[in-house]
């Protein structure tokens, strides 16, 4: 969302000023025009040629270029910009801010910017709770700026508190969910994703190869369009960046299973990217299994069919999207599922597509609406994959 945008980067002098290389290389890598702006302190932390290489664009620190004379005009860059970020935006420089002291370009080209401002406070735990930093927020979110909260850690001081600046990936999200159309707003979504695992003993279960790649960024791209997420996942290593979703961690099936029929109600819909287990063992072994033979049988039970149970207790208000993973006879089986489980659209993955499925940053579906309407789309990263989803979607919702 952040393509063709053209970003107004404002460095004060802080030490998380070091921090704008990756947020300038994040910004640049999603498309973005990059323009550097930086205050005379925020020189003694990191260079400006560095910040020029990386956004390709001359870095500016004063009204004029010393060398040849050449007006770098506040008014001209503040009609530019789609946004105007500062980061990191120290307790000095809001204050400035707050009082309307012009006295450097950053400062200027802040008074004149007429596009949406983004401040990325960063300073010592005590200097951000005092009484002063908190009134000039407070005045300047009557402005209209926006804040990105300061997380809480190790600052410089070697104290720990709340002051530390927003990481760059979270920072450049927050503009990213900024220009992202609010398709989604006001919905409540439940989403499944990643494996679960039934145990077998206390070291040993029956799992699969999902990784919940799918599924989290179902989740973070939900939450960038509106609504308001519960992911309920399995055993996977992912980190979630948006902080508009309530993570839910569970193991086997039936944990899955209890925790979404509790949560179902509550919610406008749920997308079941989930590799659910379709068998668990009847008998677990409190202690390890150890080899004594040849050959050992197990016997499995069928888990429960969340798709199905929460098809049934679907009410006219709510949607279901179900996935389903295929090796053979792909259409065929997902339009059976479509119908059996009452959704409304399925999402057909084959593992004979090549980088699709399992595992992969990739993905290549098939979506079979419950209308008969199905629409394929080419092999390309999770991420835009999970917005293919997301309009589809919004079409049924406006159905």
């Amino acid at each position: 969302m952040l393509q063709g945008k053209k970003i107004i980067l404002g460095i004060t002098g802080g030490i998380a000023a070091y921090k704008t290389a990756t947020i300038v290389r994040l910004l640049v890598k999603k498309g973005a025009e990059v323009r550097v702006i930086m205050s005379a302190s925020a020189k003694e932390f990191i260079t400006p040629l560095t910040l020029a290489a990386l956004s390709k664009n001359p870095v500016l620190t004063d009204f004029f270029d010393p060398t040849n004379g050449q007006w770098n005009s506040h008014v001209e860059l503040g009609l530019w910009a789609d946004a105007y970020l500062i980061a990191p935006a120290t307790a000095n420089s809001l204050a400035k801010m707050a009082s309307g002291i012009a006295d450097n370009l950053l400062l200027t080209t802040y008074l004149s910017a007429k596009c949406p401002v983004f401040l990325a406070p960063a300073m010592d735990l005590d200097m951000f709770a005092h009484a002063a930093t908190q009134r000039n927020l407070q005045i300047l979110r009557s402005y209209g700026n926006l804040i990105i909260e300061p997380s809480f850690g190790e600052l410089a001081s070697g104290l720990e508190g709340k002051g530390r600046m927003e990481e760059p990936e979270s920072i450049v999200q927050y503009l990213a969910d900024y220009f992202t159309p609010k398709q989604l707003s006001g919905k409540k979504i439940l989403i499944t994703a990643g494996p679960t695992y039934e145990k077998i003993d206390p070291v040993r279960f029956i799992g699969n190869y999902s990784s919940g790649k799918m599924g989290f960024a179902l989740a973070e791209a939900c939450a960038a369009h509106g609504a308001e997420v519960c992911l309920i996942a399995g055993h996977v290593q992912l980190a979630l960046q948006h902080k508009n979703i309530q993570l839910i961690k569970v193991t086997s099936a039936q944990e899955m299973y209890e925790t979404a029929m509790i949560k179902f109600s509550e919610m406008d819909g749920a997308i079941l990217s989930a590799a659910v287990a379709d068998y668990t063992p009847v008998e677990t072994a409190e202690e390890k299994i150890k080899r004594r033979s040849d050959r050992l049988t197990i016997e499995l039970k069928p888990t429960p069919d969340i798709a199905a149970a929460l098809g049934k207790i679907k009410t006219e208000r709510q949607f279901l999207i179900g996935f389903a993973l295929e090796t053979g006879n792909e259409i065929e089986n997902a339009q059976l599922k479509l119908k059996n489980k009452n959704l409304d659209f399925i999402v057909l993955n084959s593992l004979r597509d090549e980088k699709a499925g399992f595992g992969y940053d990739t993905n290549k579906i098939t979506i079979l609406h419950s209308t008969g309407e199905i629409v394929s789309f080419d092999l390309k990263p999770k991420k835009d994959v999970a917005e293919d989803i997301i309009n589809e979607l919004v079409k049924t919702l406006n159905r």
